[in-house]
């Protein structure tokens, strides 16, 4: 049993270590409306989520909007990272700040191009969500638009039925 709560103090410090780490580099990819790539002066490249957002994937409506409008914001811009963690499946969460003055993620809040995180929103970011929805911006033009979260699952229950 103490062996377990020792792994378990060691993954605790691993994981406080990734969510101080502070990067500075050059975007030289936009994925999707949330996802990049970043290159440091040190020449290594990160895959970087946007913390507490959600675009709408590439496959749905306002999908490419989305990830236009990111590249828009952040394509070939120096920008500064800093790290919050990992998601589930390993990818860095970020906050990240254009030429040291802009948050992408509230950019895209307000034109109605992302919700908040599915779990545990960020208050100051669902305020932006809400005016937007209010507004009737981007993708709050449709009656009940679909979640990008539900929408993978919803992908996921697709591909394992058809294999």
């Amino acid at each position: 049993m103490m062996k377990g709560m020792m792994i378990g103090l060691g993954m605790l410090v691993s994981v406080s270590l990734i969510a101080n780490e502070e990067l500075s580099g050059k975007v030289i990819a936009v994925i999707d409306g949330n996802t990049i790539e970043v290159i440091t002066r040190e020449n290594e490249t990160y895959k970087i989520l946007l913390h507490g957002i959600d675009c709408p994937e590439l496959e749905q409506d306002f999908g490419d909007k989305a990830k236009k409008y990111l590249e828009k914001l952040l394509l070939n811009k120096s920008i500064s990272v800093t790290i919050q963690g990992k998601d589930r499946l390993g990818n860095r969460l970020g906050v990240i700040i254009v030429e040291g003055t802009e948050d992408p993620r509230y950019e895209l809040l307000k034109e109605g191009l992302a919700w908040t995180s599915e779990k545990n929103p960020i208050a100051d970011l669902e305020l932006i969500k809400e005016k937007a929805r209010e507004k009737g911006k981007g993708l709050w033009k449709e009656g009940n638009p679909t979640a990008p979260w539900i929408f993978r699952r919803q992908q996921t229950l697709t591909q394992f039925k058809s294999s």
